[in-house]
């Protein structure tokens, strides 16, 4: 009896259960995956996060450079600001060049068509002439040499333009400076992203109705069939030529209205 049942042990079959390693890694892969892309968003939200409230404390630093009637103009406090007195209302036409006497240009003859200002960033350099008419509006332009700021460093400045109204930005090819500041008859070139004059320069000449800029009420919200915002006029880097308008309007369409309203 005990050599049957010894006989039967040992022709016992023992189904031995098997490990889904392929499930496990597959799931542990996924697992992976999902940490690294949520760590990644929680890190891109918390530096956005973080920009977006040192931009709060540099605009409110800039109070005191807000315009008022008793300081019209507070940007001649600000070290460093450029400021030349042109006259508006010069238009030159879509094919035709201004030899302008800055580099930016923020002021003197312009497109009769304005660059969309409504807070755009534009990816790619955009033609003087188009730029140079929404500071006539009273917009301010933060062009950047490509060059010489890095990529976080373009993402601080996009805080400052991107969505605000009278604004805009874009690179500048062969900017002397990393960046320089535009409004209407105002310049400031800086060195650093994190210069305290940036947002001094904006609170002070944005939309500055004290006789700042030429065409106070001019919109900054341009006419899609006549300025494509995702497809605009593209810069030229080449000096103009013999036939390129003067500073003071000579050669030019010398148009009076406004075109490209919207």
């Amino acid at each position: 009896m005990a050599n049957r049942k010894s006989k039967a042990v040992r022709g016992a079959v023992v189904h031995q259960r098997q490990v889904p390693w392929m499930l496990i890694s597959g799931v542990t892969v996924v697992a992976v995956f999902a940490a690294v892309v949520f760590g990644f968003a929680f890190f891109r939200y918390s530096e956005t996060a973080d920009m977006r409230q040192a931009q709060a404390e540099a605009e409110k630093a800039a109070e005191p450079f807000k315009p008022s009637p008793e300081n019209p103009d507070p940007s001649k406090n600000i070290p460093g600001v450029t400021i030349v007195d042109y006259p508006g209302q010069m238009h030159v036409t879509p094919l035709q060049r201004v030899a302008y006497d800055q580099s930016p240009p923020f002021g003197g003859p312009h497109d009769g068509i304005w660059a969309d200002c409504t807070g755009v960033v534009y990816p790619e350099p955009v033609r003087t002439e188009n730029m140079v008419h929404s500071l006539e509006h009273g917009a301010v332009w933060i062009a950047y040499n490509p060059d010489k700021v890095d990529e976080a460093g373009v993402e601080r400045l996009k805080v400052r333009a991107e969505g605000k109204q009278y604004t805009m930005m874009s690179p500048y090819p062969g900017l002397d400076s990393p960046i320089s500041l535009q409004s209407w008859g105002h310049q400031l070139k800086v060195d650093s992203v994190d210069d305290p004059r940036i947002d001094q320069f904006i609170t002070a000449l944005r939309l500055n109705n004290n006789g700042v800029y030429p065409e106070i009420g001019g919109a900054c919200q341009s006419n899609p069939s006549t300025f494509d915002t995702n497809n605009p006029p593209k810069f030229d880097p080449t000096p103009p030529g013999p036939d390129a308008v003067t500073m003071d309007g000579r050669g030019s369409a010398q148009a009076t209205g406004e075109m490209g309203q919207p």
